[in-house]
């Protein structure tokens, strides 16, 4: 049964939301560029689920919903957290140090693609399509033209960095499958949110005071406080709850077009605002995984298909 609160034909209420958060997510990418050039990438990324964290609880106490948060629930928002924040977040601060926040943005265009293929072995209501599988061939093509040739050589310094973020949209992937349970138990999106920043915060923030101490956050500068800022508070609370806000009016079909923008986003403000540059085969490597990401949507060609017949 569709809910008739989702409007599947978006009009501009749930197009603005959609570059708005493109713009959101997108922006991360930037304000880690800025943040790991001082803090280290388990500072950074531990700094940010906190500080989201936070947030998420003003609003959560702000509107009055309840989080009714039990052991065994923690326990499972902690594998999620895991699975959807600490391990890919920390992956992606520590790739950007090596390569422009353009090209992180790209290769975590892949997300889509691995969740089709985690979903499609795991998932009953998930199975694997044909267009389905071809649109994951063509994404992994996409994803090891972007990766570019002079990568793949033994040595490459920007091979590692570059299967980091990739192994980061692994992980995502499976945090997406493992996020069905809560969505079954019937919680509310916001309160998922939190227990998966709260969980990931448990395990980030011993971590980061065990291994570096906090003397590193005694002397960051403005620059890096308001990237801190920026990816804590912006690109982590603020965008999960426009998400969570578009999935409810827009529907997931339509929210996961937000994969497709968040690169553009993230390329400009990289071009604009550090001076990064970005290479033909890059571009030729996300327009492949358009393609991909295309068929495994699949509504284009459906309609192309009914179109001819």
């Amino acid at each position: 049964m569709i809910n008739p609160t989702i409007q599947l034909q978006m009009g501009p209420r749930q197009w603005l939301m959609l570059l708005s958060l493109s713009l959101l997510w997108g922006g991360s990418f930037f304000f880690v560029n800025v943040a790991v050039a001082e803090l280290s990438p388990l500072w950074t990324v531990t700094l940010r689920v906190v500080f989201a964290a936070l947030v998420i609880t003003a609003y959560l106490l702000l509107s009055g919903r309840t989080m009714g948060l039990t052991p065994r629930l923690f326990g499972a928002f902690v594998i999620m957290g895991f699975l959807s924040n600490a391990l890919p977040f920390t992956l992606i601060a520590w790739g950007q140090m090596s390569i422009t926040a353009g090209l992180a943005s790209m290769l975590n265009a892949a997300t889509p693609i691995f969740t089709m293929i985690v979903a499609g072995l795991l998932l009953a209501d998930e199975r694997f399509t044909l267009l389905r599988v071809l649109g994951a061939l063509i994404g992994a093509i996409g994803v090891g033209t972007m990766i570019g040739p002079s990568a793949m050589s033994f040595g490459s310094s920007a091979l590692l960095p570059q299967l980091a973020v990739l192994t980061a949209t692994v992980s995502y992937a499976f945090g997406t499958v493992y996020g069905r349970r809560f969505t079954a138990m019937g919680l509310d999106p916001v309160v998922i949110a939190l227990g998966q920043l709260l969980g990931s915060s448990a395990l980030l923030l011993p971590v980061a005071l065990g291994v570096e101490g906090p003397q590193a956050l005694y002397t960051i500068s403005l620059k890096t406080a308001l990237a801190i800022g920026g990816l804590g508070v912006v690109s982590t609370a603020i965008a999960y709850l426009l998400f969570f806000r578009l999935l409810a009016e827009a529907g997931a079909t339509n929210t996961v077009l937000v994969t497709l923008l968040v690169p553009v986003s993230a390329t400009l403000l990289g071009i604009g605002l550090l001076g990064e540059t970005v290479e033909p085969y890059q571009l030729l490597g996300i327009t492949i995984i358009a393609l991909g990401l295309s068929l495994i949507d699949g509504r284009l060609w459906r309609r192309r298909v009914s179109s001819t017949a």
